[in-house]
């Protein structure tokens, strides 16, 4: 597996036998020569741009529906691209093809996987993936290195169940996850996952920009601020207010169905305090672990480097509320999504009028 294509790519990213974060190597104290950082600013390359990155949360891949092990051919490619991140605000995003988060991979435990990584002609960085689901050095980061214009590959199989984050996995790795690479795959059990009838998948993560929320133009990065843990942003998807009726529209639910939404948090430092106002986590899965599930959970914490499988019942015609409650995040740094849910109403559980 191990082919000039990879020897050259790790060549070309100054690749050598010091180790650093997440199995991905450069000589002590450097990044590969693609990648310098001066003082607090991020590289500013002209980059390619699109209308948005913010992922359909209705993309999701269907269910497993096979009983024994599969093969699954899977290829992503890492897009440098410049978008809004609300109306009049720009920044340079890095992404797997194009969106916020990368797409969600579905699996089955046992299923034999041939992972390829394409590196766009445009970029200027090196990029890679680290799946936290697989067994191997750095989760497969080193075997995935990548420059601008090459490919490169891993076959890997899903040796255990659950939601697994996968990221960018070089030196300046929580740049890039910041600037969203990050993604999620899921390992269904061999029994799968119990039916629902609608699924969503959210990515949470932060922005550090050298400007205020809201301030008009381009940002730049500020790797001083991410430093700092100081975000100026906290987003779904790379975008702020993504999912409600002014920006993309809600996501969409009828009254008695079943709910499950998939969230990956690529931070690279916060955690995330995951509620639906106006509803519960009925069934909640802390760290996308698989084993039984917790109950009636009203807030679900999801460390940064990690997911969370969360379902709700949904008896009541409402406008269910996806926040961080770290709620200064939604009030002023731009964290929400929304789900509506239409129906008919039922004053036995909720009567907003009751004196009519």
């Amino acid at each position: 597996m191990f082919d000039t294509t990879r020897r050259r790519v790790l060549q070309s990213l100054g690749i050598g036998g010091t180790a650093a974060v997440a199995g991905c190597s450069a000589p002590a104290g450097e990044s590969p020569a693609t990648e310098t950082v001066e003082e607090n600013q991020a590289p500013q390359p002209q980059r390619e741009d699109v209308e948005r990155v913010a992922a359909d949360p209705a993309d999701v891949p269907d269910p497993v529906d096979w009983s024994s092990p599969k093969h699954h051919e899977v290829e992503f490619t890492a897009k440098e691209v410049t978008a809004e991140i609300e109306p009049g605000v720009t920044f340079d995003f890095m992404t797997f093809d194009g969106r916020i988060p990368g797409p969600m991979v579905r699996v089955r435990r046992g299923d034999t996987i041939s992972f390829t990584l394409h590196s766009d002609d445009g970029n200027s960085m090196p990029h890679n993936v680290d799946f936290h689901a697989v067994y191997g050095t750095g989760g497969g980061a080193p075997a995935t290195n990548v420059s601008p214009g090459e490919s490169n590959d891993v076959d890997f199989t899903a040796m255990y169940p659950g939601a697994y984050i996968y990221h960018c996995a070089v030196p300046n790795l929580d740049y890039h996850i910041s600037s969203g690479m990050f993604g999620m795959i899921l390992v269904e059990p061999e029994d799968g996952l119990p039916d629902v009838d609608r699924e969503f998948y959210l990515g949470q993560h932060e922005l550090y920009t050298d400007k205020d929320v809201g301030e008009e133009g381009h940002h730049g990065f500020d790797m001083q601020a991410m430093a700092d843990e100081d975000a100026t942003y906290v987003l779904f998807n790379g975008a702020k207010y993504p999912f409600v009726p002014d920006r993309y529209g809600r996501m969409a639910a009828e009254t008695g169905e079943r709910v499950r939404v998939y969230m990956v948090m690529g931070g690279p430092n916060y955690s995330s305090n995951f509620h639906p106002i106006g509803n519960v986590w009925t069934t909640a899965h802390r760290d996308g672990a698989l084993g039984t599930p917790e109950e009636y959970v009203q807030t679900m914490k999801v460390p940064p480097g990690s997911c969370m499988i969360g379902e709700m019942d949904t008896p009541l015609p409402e406008t269910v509320k996806l926040v961080d409650h770290a709620l200064s995040r939604v009030a002023r740094k731009g964290l929400l999504a929304e789900i509506e849910v239409s129906g008919e109403p039922d004053d036995d559980i909720f009567d907003p009028d009751p004196g009519e």
